[in-house]
């Protein structure tokens, strides 16, 4: 059974950083990529970055320049790492997994037809 499992939120000042993780547990084929979503309050569930098959990664215009996705594929995790973060980055973060993912650049991802595997969100708050 695969799990997906997130780490590393928590609350910052704005202005500081924060390194997500994303753990995953079981075997995945791998012809499946990952990304980042977000769910800010009253907002419906957002891309953030996401890794395509080719190893090129693609942002959110709102992350761009600010935040990074990188994947370590012999420990099976997936990172997130944000600086200068704002308060309008305070959200629940989650990982996803999916063949979609792999084709589509996040920002034309609706998290809605992103079926595979997810993870349980991590909580990022960001305070001014």
């Amino acid at each position: 059974q695969v799990q997906l499992v997130e780490s590393g939120g928590g609350s910052v000042q704005s202005g500081g950083s924060l390194r997500l993780s994303c753990e995953v547990s079981g075997y995945i084929d791998s012809s499946v990529c990952m990304a980042w979503f977000r769910r800010v309050p009253g907002k419906e569930r957002e891309g953030v970055a996401s890794i395509l098959s080719d190893g090129s990664a693609t942002y959110a215009d709102f992350v761009k320049g600010r935040f990074t996705i990188s994947e370590d594929s012999v420990n099976n995790t997936l990172y997130l790492q944000m600086n200068n973060l704002e308060p309008e980055d305070t959200a629940v973060y989650y990982c996803a997994a999916d063949r979609i993912i792999c084709t589509t650049e996040i920002e034309a991802l609706l998290w809605t037809i992103v079926h595979n595997y997810w993870g349980q969100g991590t909580q990022v708050t960001v305070s001014s």
